[in-house]
């Protein structure tokens, strides 16, 4: 045999139980998750670990990251990841020319990424929280159609980790609503009343994916029947847990989680309520006179300026709502007399009395629901009478 070549082979043999002794300190060891990875030590000394090299998402991968990979020894394909390799073709050729790719001993072992500790010292450090699946099957129990959730348990944790009782948790990019799924079932285990604000862009479902066939035709929608679906799951898992725990005892638990909040209120950005009136004096005309009669744009309803009127007075937007018939007049009342609100076109003075005698920290009405200035100028002093405290405004 050549020299050149007896040498590195009688090496490799005689490295052989140092490869297993370095391999066994790791895995007896109490070492992180990143140092116990990084396990292996190849012939040039280079500390590795094994890679999977199957496609990350849920959908399948082009064609062009289905190109088998040969075993250098058996010179037949090895197996295909079931959604394609991780990259194309082309980087699979460099990592293999590389010696990148871990082959197993013949070509019934999907081959794995060779992953050097060398090149990769300045990753992110290992996450304290090791969760390897996916909520696939969570999706399907609730049958909503959305294919890279985030995992409810880890966002559970992080939320456990850095809120308190009563916090508010925001994401701004809320998907198919796992944040919000992940609070109600922390405030289901621990008792918390934590909330929760979602924001999503209405990112259009492409017409080819589940959810548009479900009908769902935006992220949004997604996001809003996850969150129904989920707080009936959690609501019904929870008193069928806490019936079992007490089963044989005179304990009721029909209304256990009665305190759990599951609801939620959806609420849209758009533009001012209020017409433009800001213009020039000679860019006015008698036709823009008359339609600005009414300072309101038309297409706005009472939600959209009650909600205004929240967010002008810094009131929260999740207090409780109710609405009733006054003198033949729809009154709004926010959070038990915080604000009261009527937005009908000429109110009564009945309704704007008994409206004052609830004496509301503020009250609302529109421009247009008094015929003359007179009439708005006596709402101020039908509040000064009755209800002196009360902030009254005119919209």
């Amino acid at each position: 045999m050549n020299r050149s070549v007896f040498l590195p082979l009688r090496l490799a043999w005689r490295l052989i139980p140092f490869f297993s002794e370095f391999t066994s300190f790791f895995v007896k060891k109490y070492v992180s998750g990143g140092e116990k990875a990084y396990n292996r030590i190849d012939q040039n000394g280079d500390v590795y670990r094994p890679v999977s090299m199957a496609w990350p998402n849920k959908k399948k991968a082009p064609d062009n990251y289905f190109i088998p990979l040969i075993h250098p020894v058996t010179q037949k394909p090895c197996p295909l990841p079931e959604r394609g390799w991780r990259n194309p073709s082309a980087t699979m050729k460099e990592l293999l020319s590389a010696g990148l790719i871990l082959f197993g001993k013949d070509e019934t072992t999907q081959p794995n990424r060779k992953y050097l500790l060398k090149e990769n010292m300045y990753e992110n450090i290992p996450s304290l929280l090791y969760y390897g699946g996916s909520d696939t099957d969570l999706l399907a129990e609730l049958g909503i159609p959305f294919d890279t959730p985030k995992v409810v348990n880890i966002v559970k944790e992080h939320v456990q980790a850095f809120t308190t009782d009563g916090d508010i948790v925001l994401d701004f990019y809320s998907g198919s609503a796992t944040t919000a799924h992940a609070v109600m079932q922390l405030n289901a285990e621990d008792g918390g009343k934590r909330k929760f604000i979602m924001v999503q862009l209405p990112e259009i479902c492409d017409e080819k994916s589940e959810a548009f066939k479900a009908g769902y035709k935006n992220i949004c929608k997604i996001g809003k029947e996850r969150i129904r679906r989920a707080g009936d799951m959690i609501t019904t898992k929870s008193t069928k847990d806490t019936k079992n725990e007490n089963k044989g005892t005179l304990f009721s638990c029909d209304s256990c989680f009665s305190w759990l909040d599951i609801g939620f209120r959806v609420l849209k950005l758009d533009d001012t309520n209020m017409n433009d009136v800001y213009y020039a004096a000679s860019d006015y005309t008698q036709d823009m006179i008359l339609m600005m009669e009414n300072n309101i744009k038309p297409d706005r309803t009472d939600m959209d300026l009650l909600y205004s009127c929240l967010i002008d007075w810094g009131l929260p937007l999740s207090m409780p709502h109710s609405h009733e018939k006054i003198d033949g007049f729809t009154v709004h009342t926010y959070n038990d007399g915080d604000l009261i609100a009527c937005f009908e076109e000429r109110i009564s003075e009945k309704a704007i009395r008994e409206i004052a005698e609830r004496k509301p920290l503020r009250a609302v009405f529109r421009d247009s629901s008094f015929a003359s200035s007179p009439e708005k100028i006596n709402v101020f002093e039908i509040f000064k009478l009755i209800a002196p405290n009360t902030n009254v405004r005119v919209i």
